[in-house]
């Protein structure tokens, strides 16, 4: 079989582990990095400005969910480590494969042209163009803050939870009046973050569409030890088996002041967090429904209330982006990326991506899943279906996978690792096999 030259654009967890596959498989590939170092996202202070940690965040997926099969996790690492512990445990996996080796440091992609016959023209940002064979796209969804546009103007200070560093870092949040907007996992680190009583603010969170909060321990084991979906029963029993978990874990939200979810359990993300139901129960923080206007300081909600504001934290996710290519080639509007495995487009047999979905209970094996999928393909064991075939696949998993989810584009690329990598391993990577035995035959 021969393999592709291969481009690779970033060298942030899904391109580390891409990296470390096409090194397994030999395909021969260059990475490309606009930054320094690798991480991407948990690179803390990451030059290129893609990283989103803060500086207390600790990772919402147990150390246990975290391994690489080739390269297990230190096993003195807290139960949730701490961003700068997943960045050591990046550069030692990159270390133990030499994957530096490949990767051009601050030399961002500026575009990627595909070739009529096929192939790409890559121009980087050391003014240099090269062609490759293949390109695998793995530059992160994590980067680009997405702002909701709401019905006039604040005046106070406003930031994206993207740039949010800590309460003294980029704004200086103590004794303020703040309102933090949305409830995923990042908003409720940063309200529990900034209502601490030492810092005097007085801190509300907003919500949309409510949430329902699941504790990260149960019976102090980490709770995604304990829960794992099966791929041997449908997964719209599981769900509804799951839905009173968490009134039984945590209580309603209502309880804490919070609106009723207008979603059951599982058809939205639920909120990773064992402090935000304490900062409501102690009175640190309070709810309001969403935002219906916003009149110099002061914000008026949904419900009819109102209350003046020094601060808008808005944490209300990301677009998918991929600035290297022209819109009209390939762009993902609302942030749907129609993908095959959530890595094949229809029609491009040279283009891939990786990492681009949000994956249930954690993304790094979901990702390694992947690249052992790639790895196959450009190395020519493994062949993709034809384009209907892969058309009526996409359909399939986004009913599978998507269509019980709230229609936003923050649940477009949600799939269950559990019921994907059992799909590849057992299913995909032995059809594609065969697809690829049948050709060469």
């Amino acid at each position: 079989m021969t393999t592709r030259r291969t481009c690779l654009i970033g060298a942030g967890l899904s391109g580390l582990c891409a990296g470390k596959m096409l090194s397994d498989y030999g395909v021969p590939y260059e990475c490309f990095e606009s930054s320094d170092r690798i991480g991407g996202n948990w690179a803390f202070g990451n030059p290129n400005g893609h990283s989103s940690a803060y500086r207390s965040l600790h990772i919402d997926s147990s150390k246990h969910r975290l391994s690489f099969m080739d390269f297990p996790i230190p096993g003195h690492y807290p139960d949730f480590p701490h961003h700068s512990q997943i960045k050591e445990y990046l550069e030692s996996y990159a270390a133990a494969f030499s994957l530096k080796d490949n990767i051009r440091f601050e030399t961002p992609v500026e575009h990627a042209r595909r070739l009529p016959g096929g192939g790409w023209e890559i121009r980087t940002g050391d003014g240099e163009t090269r062609h490759f064979d293949a390109l695998v796209v793995a530059n992160g969804h994590h980067w680009d803050p997405r702002l909701p546009e709401f019905p006039g103007e604040f005046t106070g200070e406003s930031i994206h939870s993207h740039h949010y560093i800590d309460p003294g870092d980029p704004l200086e949040i103590q004794g303020k009046r703040v309102l933090v907007v949305g409830i995923g996992n990042s908003a409720a680190d940063i309200t529990v973050e900034l209502s601490q009583r030492a810092l005097g603010n007085t801190v509300v969170l907003s919500t949309r569409s409510g949430a329902w909060i699941v504790p990260k321990y149960i019976a102090g084991v980490p709770a995604d030890r304990l829960i794992a979906t099966s791929p041997h029963l449908p997964l719209s029993w599981q769900r509804r088996l799951a839905r009173h978990g968490p009134r039984l874990l945590t209580g309603r939200p209502e309880r804490f002041g919070l609106p009723t979810p207008n979603h059951h359990f599982l058809e939205a993300h639920p909120t990773q967090s064992q402090e935000l139901p304490l900062r409501f129960g102690s009175g640190d923080v309070t709810a309001k429904p969403d935002i219906s206007r916003l009149d110099g300081t002061r914000v008026r909600f949904a419900d009819g209330t109102s209350a003046e504001f020094d601060v808008i934290i808005y944490a209300t996710g990301y677009n998918i982006t991929f600035p290297f290519f022209d819109p009209e080639f390939l762009s993902a509007p609302d942030n749907r990326l129609p993908l095959y495995k959530r890595m094949f487009k229809p029609g491009l047999d040279d283009l891939a991506f990786v990492g681009f979905a949000q994956a249930t209970p954690t993304l790094f094996p979901f990702v390694e899943c992947q690249a052992r999928l790639l790895a196959a393909w450009l190395a020519g064991t493994y062949r993709l279906p034809g384009e209907q075939e892969m058309r009526r696949v996409i359909a399939e998993d986004e009913r599978r996978f998507v269509a019980h989810f709230a229609d936003r584009p923050r649940h477009t690329q949600q799939v269950d690792y559990f019921i994907y990598e059992h799909d590849i391993r057992t299913r995909e990577l032995p059809a594609g096999r065969r697809r690829a035995e049948e050709r060469t035959a």
